[in-house]
């Protein structure tokens, strides 16, 4: 079994692969540069490229070597902070990554994935349901993310490709670095956290070694909550 997951080499996506690693499958990680790609460790059935989701001739030179495709897991992404997002252009960048870069490497995947009869893993989050004011580019396209998996879902279900998402709850990455750090924000939000504590990166492997495998066979188009019960409140 073969996994493709964006954005794997660090944060919530190198939490995932090494729950796939542990699941048996051979899996390719990626990363935007160099440095990225260098960061992964060498492991056994562990292999790391560049690619960027916003081009498609990158999307289609990391694809189209594949022989066989599993499972392609989305997480590539990238935020911004600060209300920077009301700017046109950043807005446009958050969508074309976030978004459009997923749609990039389902489209791309597709026929492998429907030889395979394989599974697609996008990466939602609590701001596909939840208003975050200073983040509006964000939102969308977590949002755009969540209803894009269910399209995907009913349009492909005839070819045997089941389409989930995960929708990770507040995880303590590099990306939320500050707002862990900062006492009292991070304060509301294990406050505001059933499980009271942040999620970590390997909290998200479980979900989706589960959605890719014969146990979810019956299950596409589904939003699953990865969060501590933060959307149960």
């Amino acid at each position: 079994m073969k996994a493709l997951i964006t954005g794997g080499t660090s944060g919530i996506g190198f939490g995932i692969a090494s729950a796939m690693l542990e699941a048996g499958y051979d899996v390719t990680v990626t990363g935007l540069t160099d440095e990225q790609v260098a960061q992964v460790p060498q492991r056994q059935h562990l292999s790391a490229v560049k690619l960027d989701v916003t081009s498609a001739a990158s999307v289609a030179a990391v694809v189209e070597p594949f022989d066989e495709l599993s499972s392609l897991i989305n997480c590539a992404g990238v935020i911004f902070r600060n209300r920077a997002e009301y700017d046109i252009e950043i807005f446009q960048k958050v969508i074309d990554v976030n978004l459009t870069g997923t749609m990039r490497m389902c489209v791309a995947a597709r026929g492998k994935l429907a030889a395979a009869g394989g599974a697609i893993v996008n990466t939602a989050s609590m701001l596909s349901y939840f208003g975050g004011p200073a983040v509006p580019a964000y939102t969308a396209s977590k949002g755009g993310v969540a209803q894009l998996t269910k399209a995907l879902a009913v349009a492909w279900a005839a070819e045997g490709i089941r389409v989930n998402a995960i929708a990770p709850g507040w995880i303590s990455t590099e990306m939320t670095r500050g707002l862990v750090e900062d006492e009292g924000r991070s304060a509301a939000i294990v406050d505001r956290t059933p499980m009271q504590r942040w999620g970590e990166p390997n909290d998200l492997g479980g979900a989706v070694v589960f959605l890719c495998s014969a146990a979810a066979r019956f299950i596409t188009g589904a939003i699953l909550p990865v969060d501590g019960g933060y959307a149960a409140v």
